[in-house]
């Protein structure tokens, strides 16, 4: 994943992660009619964009044929991890060099990859393949990842230990939030104070599920 979005794109992210607009004020990046803030995203497989969908663009993508393997709706499940299998050694394992990140399957490439949200936008971690199987083998959950759209959030920042399953478009809004906010060289009060807005409404948006579930459930 580059960091290709756009600045605008990120500032719409954040603004959407912090607050609900019924109000129509963008239009639909694949037909160009109007839409709600409130609205689902595709994925761009190529560049690796989201695009932006309106309700009918939604609905005709939301199926495994269409989109031409060009692009693909971005599902709108997202779960709470419980009792998920990561200890200090196996985050060091993982190689990230901060306390949060995202994973995810690109299918154009066939492989998990890493990526942590930072001031300069999503920054790639390479991925330990090894550590990444034994991860998996411990919180069998990572199975049911819908490749390229679904992904793994871990934030284990200030003494936080908490794992989501969710779509990716989410960890964008993550992204988007930290590069509004963040001051200085520690971020500053203000953006640790949005972080924790943003996980606390993860927390009350997701669905519990054990990480060590096996059975595919589909919103």
């Amino acid at each position: 994943m580059s960091a290709s979005l756009t600045s605008s794109r990120l500032r719409r992210l954040a603004q959407g992660a912090a607050v609900e607009r019924d109000v129509t004020s963008e239009r639909c990046e694949l037909c160009g009619e109007p839409m709600p803030a409130d609205h689902r995203h595709v994925l761009d497989l190529d560049s690796r964009e989201l695009r932006c969908a309106c309700r009918p663009c939604s609905l005709l993508f939301d199926h495994r044929a269409a989109g031409g393997g060009h692009y693909k709706l971005i599902p709108d499940r997202a779960y709470r991890l419980v009792d998920f299998t990561l200890d200090d050694v196996s985050w060091e394992a993982l190689r990230i060099p901060v306390e949060m990140a995202f994973f995810f399957r690109n299918s154009r490439e066939e492989r998990v990859m890493a990526f942590y949200p930072s001031p300069m936008g999503p920054t790639e971690s390479l991925l330990g393949l090894d550590a990444w199987s034994a991860l998996e083998d411990a919180n069998p959950v990572l199975r049911e990842m819908e490749p390229d759209v679904e992904a793994l959030l871990v934030n284990r920042a200030r003494g936080s230990r908490q794992h989501f399953l969710l779509p990716i478009d989410e960890c964008y809004r993550l992204v988007a939030v930290i590069r509004a906010h963040w001051r200085g060289f520690t971020g500053g009060k203000e953006v640790w104070e949005e972080i924790g807005r943003f996980f606390g409404d993860l927390e009350r948006r997701s669905r519990a599920r054990p990480a060590d579930a096996t059975a595919t459930e589909r919103s």
